[in-house]
């Protein structure tokens, strides 16, 4: 899959009409994270449970969705996280100023789903491709986390302008991604560990769920934008 990343696409369903009030809808965010330079993705297993997962969680009130992701991504699977912009087929127009009006590139989400949760409650998830951060910015923002008395840190954008050529170029032969202990909020998550995982593993332990495909689909952006110098 690293070479090819072809994978079967399942079908979306069928466009529905519903309401629901603030009381009863959920929204979360889930993130596929990877590792450009090797070609793996972050997959979480539920040591308890024993099953394989992206990670993923509600966002907190006020919190972009994105931002969401990227932190559910962190505290879930220990690795510092950004949006990565792809190049992804989507129907949301672009914003109406010069400086981003001319990027193919976008943080969209590459599936949506819904699912009824208990008490009538819906809830929305939203996935997203991100990467694990440079060396320099990983250091960065743990310092700034200690600083901060261990509060999360919300890392900077991809950069405008960078390509993932240059991105790769950032990080020294034989860089390791951070994998930072105990970040799980609850005692849920802290039954949790993580792995990075060629992709070809990740989709086979993420087969028959939709995670499965934010994986193939994700890095099949990813590789459409390397192969476009993006």
């Amino acid at each position: 899959m690293a070479n090819s990343a072809s994978h079967h696409i399942p079908p979306s369903d069928q466009p529905v009409v519903a309401n629901f009030d603030s009381a009863h809808l959920i929204i979360g965010a889930g993130v596929a994270i990877f590792h450009l330079t090797t070609a793996r993705v972050v997959v979480c297993y539920h040591s308890r449970d024993q099953y394989w997962f992206l990670p993923k969680g509600r966002r907190d009130a006020g919190e972009n969705s994105g931002t969401g992701a990227e932190r559910e991504g962190f505290e879930e699977s220990g690795y510092r996280n950004r949006l990565l912009p792809i190049l992804l087929r989507h129907r949301q127009p672009q914003a109406h100023s010069a400086s981003t009006a001319s990027s193919p590139f976008v943080t969209e989400p590459v599936w949506t789903q819904l699912m009824p949760m208990p008490r009538s409650a819906q809830y929305i998830l939203f996935w997203y491709v991100a990467e694990t951060l440079p060396p320099d910015l990983e250091t960065s923002l743990t310092q700034e986390t200690v600083t901060n008395n261990g509060a999360y840190q919300v890392p900077p954008s991809f950069p405008a302008g960078m390509t993932l050529e240059e991105r790769i170029g950032l990080e020294g032969k034989g860089y390791e991604p951070v994998r930072h202990r105990n970040t799980g909020v609850n005692e849920e998550e802290m039954l949790y560990e993580s792995y990075l995982l060629p992709l070809e593993e990740a989709v086979g332990k993420l087969r028959g769920t939709i995670m499965a495909d934010v994986v193939g689909k994700g890095w099949e952006a990813v590789r459409a934008r390397k192969a476009g110098g993006g």
